[in-house]
């Protein structure tokens, strides 16, 4: 084994060993944690310290720091599917006259979706400053579970208000902090985060849009060609039916980038869907990702408090107000004056 596949076997395991970490931080040691961990020492024997501390450094750098990396790989794969799906499924697809509407669907959602993701990209999170932090904090109240009262950020040396968070790749305090999204380039908090959930709608959209006009391409091309009433010699040399893994594969080696685009876009949209399907219900139950994982990790149900003789109390969202209300305030942050009319 040579010196290069040994770098990419140690890479692959690092990165996929920094995901898992992320996933199980925060909580007890996992035996996945501690498997990851015992493996990583037993590698690290093997790899030269250098080299060691060059990847880590660089994924250091990758993951704990503020960077346009995901942001030129976002736009490098929006490049590449829609440059697909102009120049060959377009193509194709007006010669055999589909309805104008139908083609021009996916560039419509990808403006939608250019736009949100400037806004949502470049607009203020929520960043809490020295000159907004005494009206921010009045504006939600604390729950004494999730939210202590009177709870400084170690890093700002300001009391943290309700539904806050440090954010380290940011370098401060967020309003109503959901997370760092790299692809975004930015934090999610309440002053953005409606563009995010209209930055997903529109990605997830316009992925299943691509999806929908290829797979109808390629229905048409089998349903033209009669291909499905055909038959192939197997490997036996016996005469068989077309069945749908011969099907695949004929088109694949027919129209192999459309077959690639179409898998991976369809892939893009169930991971994209379920990903807002989560966010919507964030939405619809006046949550962040923030609290969602900090409820779960403290015990989902209950939390030890301060109060008299260290009371076990069932956590509750006190900030939910109602399907209609949770949208609100999602797309109308609360400000201090309103706060006070309530």
């Amino acid at each position: 084994m040579d010196f290069l596949t040994l770098f990419l076997i140690y890479l692959c395991f690092v990165l996929a060993a920094t995901a898992l970490l992320c996933l199980c931080s925060g909580r007890k040691e996992s035996f996945l944690a501690r498997t990851v961990k015992g493996a990583g020492q037993v590698l690290s024997l093997v790899i030269p310290a250098q080299l060691q501390r060059v990847t880590h450094g660089a994924l250091h750098r990758l993951f704990h720091t503020r960077s346009c990396l995901f942001v030129v790989l976002h736009v490098a794969l929006q490049a590449a599917v829609y440059g697909e799906y102009t120049w060959d499924v377009c193509a194709y697809c007006w010669e055999l006259q589909f309805p104008l509407l139908l083609l021009l669907l996916p560039y419509l959602l990808l403006l939608g979706n250019v736009g949100c993701f400037l806004l949502c990209s470049r607009a203020d999170p929520g960043t809490i400053t020295e000159s907004n932090h005494a009206a921010l904090v009045k504006i939600y109240a604390y729950d004494g579970v999730l939210f202590q009262k009177g709870i400084a950020c170690p890093t700002c040396d300001r009391e943290k208000p309700a539904r806050s968070k440090h954010c380290s790749l940011c370098s401060g305090c967020v309003q109503r902090f959901d997370h760092h999204c790299v692809w975004v380039n930015n934090c999610i908090g309440a002053f953005n985060t409606k563009y995010f959930l209209l930055y997903l709608l529109t990605l997830t959209a316009s992925a299943a849009a691509v999806a929908a006009v290829s797979a109808a391409f390629l229905v048409h091309v089998v349903l033209l060609s009669g291909v499905m009433r055909g038959t192939y010699l197997d490997d036996q040399g016996q005469e068989r039916a077309v069945e749908l893994l011969f099907l695949i594969q004929h088109l694949f080696l027919t129209f192999p980038r459309i077959v690639f685009m179409l898998g991976f876009v369809t892939l893009l949209t169930l991971v994209l869907g379920g990903y807002c399907c989560f966010n919507l219900y964030l939405a619809l139950t006046n949550q962040t990702s923030n609290e969602w994982y900090k409820a779960r990790r403290y015990g989902c149900s209950h939390h030890l408090t301060a109060q008299p003789h260290q009371r076990r109390v069932v956590y509750k969202n006190i900030y939910s107000k109602g399907v209609w209300m949770n949208l609100k305030e999602i797309f109308k942050p609360p400000t201090v004056l309103e706060t006070k009319k309530k």
